[in-house]
């Protein structure tokens, strides 16, 4: 038996078979084990089966979660980007069509075919802008981050209320921006831009940005 992950409240143990029903009837034996050498009343009870599973670190998996041998319960992830919401769909949707493809469906070449598409599709400007939109909470305004502490939902907040201070946002708002194309250099806080404008503007979105600064690294991550 191999502890393969474990914190305050959790183990995972690989205990070296293939077979779901033996993996089951192993960790109740192994839990029933470990119960009898704590103190009363502290037990360790068995949970449930990851099958396949991806541990890309401690707090990051992904994998089909089973409680009884004979149909998984779901598809469970913890720290990947379909749960983040500081993500753009684009990266929720590449991330969980991707995991479908190669827990569910046991089929690595069909995520990566799709993964594919929808970069191209974006390099291509072909990607609905919905699936851009970033949202971030307004903590705080401007004027209490430290100089050179910029961030792009908190700019834009302000620029916002230079524009229409009626209708800017407040602390406590989520901001939704895009990010669009920039002078040579700029910085992601000068590129955030409120979506309704850039579609009133006509104006143009920065896609590589999205590839190297969203989908680049969890694409890495859930391949490797």
């Amino acid at each position: 038996a191999q502890v393969v992950y474990g914190d305050t409240d959790s183990v995972m143990i690989k205990f070296g078979t293939a077979d779901l029903a033996e993996s089951m009837r192993l960790g109740t034996e192994a839990a029933d084990l470990v119960t009898q050498t704590f103190i009363k009343p502290i037990k360790l009870e068995f949970e449930k089966c990851y099958h396949p599973y991806l541990l890309m670190n401690k707090k990051r998996y992904a994998g089909l979660l089973w409680t009884n041998p004979d149909k998984y319960d779901k598809m469970d992830c913890k720290g990947i980007e379909t749960v983040r919401r500081d993500n753009c769909q684009l990266v929720k949707d590449v991330v969980d069509t991707s995991l479908r493809a190669i827990l569910i469906h046991k089929d690595p070449a069909t995520a990566i075919a799709f993964v594919k598409g929808q970069i191209s599709q974006l390099l291509m400007n072909e990607m609905d802008m919905s699936k851009l939109v970033i949202t971030k909470a307004l903590t705080r305004t401007a004027d209490q981050y430290q100089a050179g502490n910029k961030q792009a939902h908190v700019e834009l907040a302000a620029k916002l209320k230079k524009r229409d201070a009626g209708s800017a946002p407040n602390v406590g708002d989520r901001i939704p921006y895009v990010m669009i194309k920039g002078a040579v250099g700029a910085k992601a806080w000068e590129k955030a831009e409120y979506p309704v404008h850039v579609l009133e503007q006509n104006l143009q979105l920065d896609t590589e940005w999205y590839l190297h600064h969203q989908l680049a690294e969890p694409i890495k991550r859930l391949f490797e």
